[in-house]
Formats: structure tokens, C-alpha cells, sequence
């Protein structure tokens, strides 16, 4: 059975189903964050409480990716990437009509669950059903989808929450992933070099330790805790800044701020060439560098000056993001799929734990509290960037000397 190539009407398929099964997981995962200053009026609750509803999504997705990905060698990978979407779409379409936070948060709890089955699956089955070098444009395609669903759906909640009200917003967005949904599941061709393997805990928990005592992997997995702690933060909170005055700004206005998202798209391409050309590490920390000053220049009062300083803060966490992460791929010897499912596990625990503590210093300290904690641990993510440059060479070192040592004993 031969493997798609581009060109190829299975090609054109696959990298279209990819594109709206993306667009279709970020626009439900992301789709409360705009919604938080709302959520607050509306169940009297403060930002901490109602950031819980981004935050409670992604550890669910972080804890569920960690084994999603080994109960699609057993059941397949379309079959499980179906379900994740239809399922999360149609819990997206419940919650427009939950009657108090309470079960808000039950629902969105169950759609991290089910929504770990797209991001845990896609780049096996891609990788399996895609000629390897054609690989990197499906995944682009995919990436896009990720980045267009993200953006777009917060501007769609925004704009619907302006003009109708939250409810209508939400319901919108889980209308139009039912039609995504079922558009991937059209559009995906059958796995075809799919062969499927019992499940193996044991092997695979002791996959996942060995990766842990890896200090390199160790430090790249903290970097990316904190920096996704920290970009989420930011954007979980500036809405109470921007809707309040000086500024009071619409919720439409608001979800507009999403569409900074595009600066991201093309830092994390330009930095990744950078990182090949002057090296992975010192582009990393110029990212985070570049996350730290955005992060100053918002309290700035200006509004312009705000908004330059999101774009700075976003292109910063994109390009860092985009090293760090094909990083691990780099630095993992075995089992190169569950040491990126350790990376996104570390990536989204951040985004729930920075996303729901940064609520605490915006209660208490305002905005300057909140660039506080994003300094902080931004600084943080630097010492370990730092600590990475030391030891990332001895590694090397080590991983030659096993592997000479393997060869000799041949």
C-alpha cells in the first residue's frame, strides 16, 4: 500500500480533514477564555473562579493525552479521532444550556477528556499514512487549523456574546464543530498502514520515567510549563483590563485582541529557522527575552502601546514554543511519541495552573500583580533555558559513549 503524497486527491483530503479537525479542537478548548469578565457578572463569581473554565479543560486534556495516544494503537486512529470530535462538539452544544457554573465546569472537564483524542492521534496517523517528505506540509496544514481555529472562535464567542449573549455565542461555536466534525470524518481517508498492538501500561509507564530522568527533557518540559502558564495568564486577564476603564472596550473589541494570534503563525516558522542557523538554545532564550519585555510594555497605559506589547509577548511564546518543542523530538533517543505527549502534558498543566493562579494576583494586585507572576515565571523558564545550555552538551556526550559502548558489545 503505497503512502499519500502531495498532489494526490487522498493527499488534498487528508490535509483538508487535518485543517478542520484542528480548527474544530482549539474553537471549543479556547472558547470560555474570552468569556471570563462575562462569567463573573453573570454567576457572581471572581476571575479566579471563572478562569477554572479554560483551566479545568486543559489538565483534563494534559492527564488524558498521556494515554490517549496508547489507546489508539489498540482501537485505531480515525475511529478515536471521531469520537474526540463529535463528542466534544456536542458537549459544546450542551453547554450553552447549563443552568449554573457548577455544571459548566462538569462539562468542561468531560470535553478535555474527549478532546485529547485529535491532538494525541493526529501526528501518528499522519506520520503513518503520509510519504515522510510531504509530512511536514500536512502538519502545517494541521498547525493552521490549530492557529485559525483558536483565533477565530474567540472572535466569533466575542462578537455573538456583544450582539446576543454567551449562550448564543457558545451554542454557535458547537453548531459550527458539529459540521467540522463531520466534515473530518468525510474527508479522512481509513488508516491503511495502521496495525494495531495490545496496550502495554507497564512499558509504557516505564517509557514515561526514563524521559523524566532525562535532565535535558526535564528542563524543556518545565520551560514549557512556564511559558504557557504565562501566555495563557496574560490572555486570560487582560480582558477585566480592557473592558473596564480607561479603556472599556466592547467584548467584541476584546475578541479582536485573538487575532494577534497571526504573529504567532509566523514567528514560530522565522524563529525555527533561526534556531537552525544560530542555535536552538539562544534563540530560546532570545524568545522568552522577547515574551518578557511584551509582557513590561502592557503596563504601559497607552493602548497601542498595550497591544504592541501583546504582539511582542505572543511572538516571543510562539517561536519559543516552536523550538522547545521540536526540541524534545531532537533530544529523545526511544519512544520519540511519549516524550511529546510529556511535553504537552507539562505545556497545558501550565496553561491550568498559571491561567487559575494568575487570578489570584489580579484580585489582589491588579494588572501590575499579574506581569508580576508572568516575570516571575518567565524568569524561571530563562534559569532552566540557562541550565539546559549546561548540561544539554554532556548528554550528548553520554548518549555517544552508550552508543559506542552498545556497538562494541555487538
Amino acid at each position: 500500500m503505497a503512502y499519500m503524497k502531495k498532489g494526490t486527491k487522498a493527499f488534498r483530503k487528508t490535509t483538508l480533514a487535518m485543517f478542520f479537525g484542528g480548527f474544530n479542537t482549539f474553537a471549543i478548548m479556547y472558547s470560555t477564555q474570552p468569556l471570563l469578565p462575562v462569567f463573573s457578572r453573570e454567576f457572581h463569581i471572581s476571575p479566579t473562579v471563572a478562569s477554572l473554565s479554560l483551566s479545568v479543560t486543559t489538565i483534563a486534556l494534559a492527564i488524558s493525552m498521556l494515554f490517549v495516544g496508547s489507546l489508539s494503537e489498540v482501537k485505531g486512529r480515525k475511529p478515536l479521532m471521531n469520537f474526540s470530535l463529535i463528542s466534544a462538539s456536542i458537549l459544546a452544544i450542551l453547554i450553552a444550556f447549563v443552568p449554573n457554573f457548577h455544571v459548566l465546569l462538569l462539562f468542561r472537564v468531560l470535553q478535555g477528556i474527549v478532546l485529547a483524542g485529535l491532538p494525541a492521534v493526529a501526528m501518528a496517523y499522519l506520520s503513518e499514512e503520509i510519504e515522510s517528505g510531504n509530512l511536514g506540509v500536512a502538519m502545517g496544514l494541521y498547525v493552521s487549523g490549530v492557529t485559525v481555529g483558536g483565533m477565530s472562535g474567540r472572535i466569533i464567542i466575542g462578537i455573538l456574546t456583544d450582539y446576543f449573549n454567551w449562550r448564543v455565542a457558545l451554542g454557535t461555536v458547537g453548531v459550527l464543530s458539529v459540521l467540522a466534525s463531520l466534515l473530518f470524518w468525510y474527508l479522512l481517508p481509513p488508516s491503511e498502514h495502521f496495525q494495531p498492538r495490545p496496550l502495554e501500561i507497564g512499558k509504557l509507564s516505564k517509557s514515561m520515567v526514563n524521559h523524566l530522568q532525562d535532565p535535558s527533557l526535564l528542563c524543556l518540559y518545565t520551560i514549557a510549563f512556564f511559558a504557557m502558564g504565562s501566555f495563557v495568564t496574560l490572555y486570560n486577564y487582560i480582558g477585566y483590563q480592557l473592558i473596564a476603564p480607561p479603556y472599556s472596550l466592547s467584548q467584541t473589541l476584546v475578541g479582536f485582541i485573538f487575532i494577534l494570534y497571526i504573529v504567532g503563525t509566523f514567528s514560530s516558522t522565522w524563529m525555527g529557522r533561526r534556531a537552525d542557523m544560530h542555535g536552538r538554545n539562544k534563540m530560546l532564550r532570545i524568545g522568552l527575552l522577547v515574551m518578557a519585555l511584551g509582557a513590561a510594555l502592557t503596563l504601559i497605559t497607552p493602548l497601542m502601546i498595550k497591544i504592541l506589547g501583546i504582539a511582542l509577548f505572543t511572538f516571543g511564546f510562539f517561536g519559543s514554543h516552536s523550538i522547545a518543542s521540536s526540541w524534545v523530538g531532537r533530544q529523545a533517543i526511544h519512544d520519540k511519541a511519549q516524550a511529546s505527549s510529556l511535553y504537552l502534558f507539562f505545556y497545558y498543566a501550565g496553561s491550568s495552573t498559571g491561567g487559575t493562579i494568575g487570578g489570584t494576583f489580579w484580585e489582589a494586585l491588579g494588572w501590575g500583580g499579574v506581569i508580576s507572576m508572568i516575570l516571575g515565571f518567565l524568569l524561571c523558564a530563562l534559569l532552566l533555558s540557562i541550565r539546559l545550555n549546561l548540561i544539554a552538551p554532556l548528554n550528548k556526550q553520554t548518549k555517544t559513549n552508550n552508543l559506542t559502548l552498545q556497538k562494541a558489545n555487538c
